[in-house]
């Protein structure tokens, strides 16, 4: 079985805690899912949001938007430790987003009530809380800013500047996005076609600023900074 205070004790938001916190928190935070979500599930859509915080364990999820025209476009991805949900205390804006896994997730949720008396009580906390909810909004708030202003490339080369600093392993100079991805799978995130995103791929590769492989992208994160720089300056 697993562990649920191994996992809490392992996301770094919640290092201000001491043990018998966790175990307290242990005890008001019901499982959510116990088997893994596969990938690709959607776990809340626009109209559905839940109130209480939801506590990424393993795996990774999207929020994402849908035009008129029915293209997705992600405007943050959260990975292992992050957290997001409603509660009166801190919004995470996920309210009016889709919700998808992007592979097999592990999440356990606090109901909004039991975590605004546990809060209450341990400013420290609070305070990391409010770190982490500034983060995943200026995510958010820059990823809207390339979908309203940049073209699909200043879009595509964002986006996987923002994964390989969040999700990066360091390889041979690049930097492996640790997420497999096809080229429909950024397309889906950008709001574009994957035949579009082909093409800017490949120019990308040519231009050495990545290196694909089978549903892998690694990217050198010097000259994807140097593109938006000059995009931008």
């Amino acid at each position: 079985m697993l562990d649920k205070r191994y996992y809490l004790s392992k996301m770094s938001i919640f290092d201000a805690l001491t043990p018998d916190d966790l175990i307290e928190l242990d005890h008001i935070s019901p499982m959510t899912h116990f088997n893994a979500i596969p990938k690709g599930n959607i776990i809340q859509k626009p109209d559905n949001a839940r109130d209480g915080l939801y506590f990424i364990k393993e795996g990774k999820v999207r929020l994402y938007k849908t035009t008129s025209e029915g293209k997705q476009f992600t405007v943050v991805i959260l990975g292992k430790g992050n957290v997001f949900g409603e509660i009166d205390t801190f919004s995470f804006g996920t309210k009016g987003f889709y919700i998808e896994t992007m592979d097999e997730t592990l999440l356990c949720s606090v109901s909004k009530q039991d975590f605004e008396n546990f809060l209450a009580e341990r400013p420290l906390l609070a305070m990391k809380m409010l770190a982490e909810l500034s983060k995943i909004l200026k995510d958010k708030d820059e990823m809207l800013e390339k979908l309203a202003l940049g073209d699909v490339r200043e879009r595509i080369v964002h986006l996987l500047l923002k994964l390989s600093e969040r999700f990066g392993i360091e390889e041979e100079g690049k930097v492996r996005i640790d997420l497999p991805m096809t080229h429909q799978d950024v397309a889906n995130m950008v709001g574009a076609t994957r035949e579009a995103v082909s093409i800017i791929l490949k120019s990308l590769a040519k231009d050495n600023v990545i290196q694909t492989g089978r549903k892998t992208i690694s990217i050198s994160q010097v000259k994807a900074a140097e593109i938006l720089e000059l995009t931008y300056s």
